[in-house]
């Protein structure tokens, strides 16, 4: 059997998890999967349904199980050794390949981990900034933007750079003056 870059993954993700446990593995690299960034690497767990029954209550429990810690896993060791993992995403293995090969198999279907994120929790006692995440959805060209200022440098992930640009607006000067409009308009809504 080959042994390229997405074989190894599978078979550390299938070593660190208790076995019977997965059914399918899927390395998703930039391309694979639109939520998958320039030079990331993601991974999608399809759970075996052995022994388990069928439905969407068995789905929750089985997804449950996986973002509480499957007992006896070791995928923490896993993402300290692969780093280049942006996120590991768990679903209930269903038998309609649709589903299986990147479809939706259902509202709430999935359960997704990123360990980069868990990696740049603060740590106690560490003052950070408190973080939002914001989900946004954006046409062919500007993810294509994204994806260039990526692979220019100018930031790790698609995160990074809507941060970055986010940024750039508010030192730009004509945004205090929209901050002091703003302000005013709510004064008068306020004596209203």
């Amino acid at each position: 059997m080959e042994n390229t870059p997405a074989r190894h993954i599978e078979e550390r993700i299938r070593a660190a998890l208790p076995e019977d446990t997965v059914e399918r593995v899927q390395v998703l690299a930039h391309g694979d999967d639109p939520e998958v960034g320039p030079g990331e690497t993601a991974v999608r767990i399809f759970l075996s349904r052995a022994g388990r029954p069928e439905g969407p209550q068995a789905d929750k429990e089985i997804l449950m199980a996986a973002r509480d810690g499957v007992p006896g896993s070791r995928l923490g060791e896993v993402a300290s050794e692969l780093p280049f993992i942006a996120w590991i995403e768990f679903r209930p293995h269903v038998q309609d390949e649709t589903a299986a090969h990147g479809g939706p198999p259902g509202e709430g279907a999935s359960i997704r981990i990123s360990p980069r994120e868990q990696d740049q929790a603060p740590h106690p006692g560490e003052p950070q900034e408190q973080l939002t995440p914001v989900m946004t959805r954006l046409g062919t060209a500007d993810l294509a933007a994204v994806d260039t200022l990526i692979a220019a440098g100018i930031a790790g992930s698609r995160a990074e750079i809507l941060r970055w640009a986010v940024s750039r607006i508010r030192e730009h000067p004509a945004y205090a003056q929209l901050q002091d409009h703003v302000h005013e308009i709510s004064q008068l809504k306020a004596q209203f």
